[in-house]
């Protein structure tokens, strides 16, 4: 292990924001480098919106995977999501997954690409259960998470699995996207289910679309936005839970979060949960 976070923290690159480092900067958070803080803070007319669609984004996060428990899916795969250290103690993406008496024991496989983020989960949480792993892995990369040692035997592949896919926005491809759902499809036990998550322009107000545009560009170039056709196709043949694919605030509010409430549009990102196969 010791050996694995070596690796890690050599691959590490803190001059240049990303993805995972800004969300936890924006609600936080203490995984991140000055260049994340400065990428929320460069543009005061985007800060505030990077700042609540980052609480948005966690809030879906929270909810789809407290939802997917009381239905008594009992193992996540949740890809990119950064881990993000600015939820409360207790409240992780793993605790909310064992917070049912069905699911108490349930297993989640958290797979990262940032090596801080690698880092830092392997040495907080790994050591303190035996419920949790953290391996590294790219969505880009589907079939080799596919085909990971710790994914094929962490997890029971006969039995119904969730896959919470975070990271659409590295899949700047919409055929590399639609390959990473229908591998998806192809491999998880049936009565499975997918939630994903993608960034878009559409309720942006024009305003602000300059100064977020530039903010992308410098920080995070090949971050991939689509607007809700593209993601509609993307989940075409899926079978949807209601409400289907909405606004992050707008799926299946519990009215503990209260950001973005009034303009779900600022929040930057759709979000849908799926049955699969």
């Amino acid at each position: 292990m010791r050996q694995r976070a070596i690796r890690n923290l050599a691959n590490l690159d803190t001059a240049h924001a990303r993805i995972t480092r800004i969300l936890d900067a924006a609600t936080g958070g203490k995984n991140n480098f000055r260049a994340d803080r400065e990428a929320v803070n460069r543009y005061d007319v985007a800060a505030a919106v990077t700042t609540a669609a980052a609480r948005a984004v966690q809030g879906y996060l929270c909810r789809a995977v407290r939802h997917l428990a009381a239905e008594g899916v009992d193992q996540f795969m949740i890809v990119g999501s950064g881990v993000p250290s600015g939820l409360p103690p207790g409240g992780q993406l793993h605790d909310i997954a064992r917070d049912t008496p069905r699911t108490s024991c349930a297993r989640v496989v958290y797979i990262e690409s940032d090596p801080m983020v690698l880092a830092n989960a392997q040495a907080t949480i790994e050591p303190i259960t035996d419920l949790v792993r953290v391996v590294e892995g790219d969505i880009r990369q589907i079939d080799e998470i596919l085909d990971d040692r710790v994914v094929r035997t962490f997890a029971d592949w006969n039995r119904p699995m969730a896959w919470v896919v975070v990271s659409t926005h590295s899949l700047s491809d919409d055929e590399q996207a639609r390959y990473v759902v229908k591998r998806l499809r192809q491999s998880v036990p049936e009565r499975s289910f997918l939630a994903i998550l993608q960034t878009t322009f559409d309720g942006i107000p024009p305003e602000l679309l300059p100064a977020i545009n530039d903010l992308l560009a410098m920080t995070l170039p090949g971050h991939a936005v689509r607007s809700r056709d593209r993601v509609e196709a993307l989940l075409d043949g899926l079978d949807l839970l209601e409400p289907g694919l909405v606004w992050v605030p707008e799926w299946r509010p519990d009215g503990d979060d209260p950001h973005c409430a009034d303009q779900p549009g600022t929040s930057g990102n759709y979000g849908a949960v799926a049955r699969l196969p």
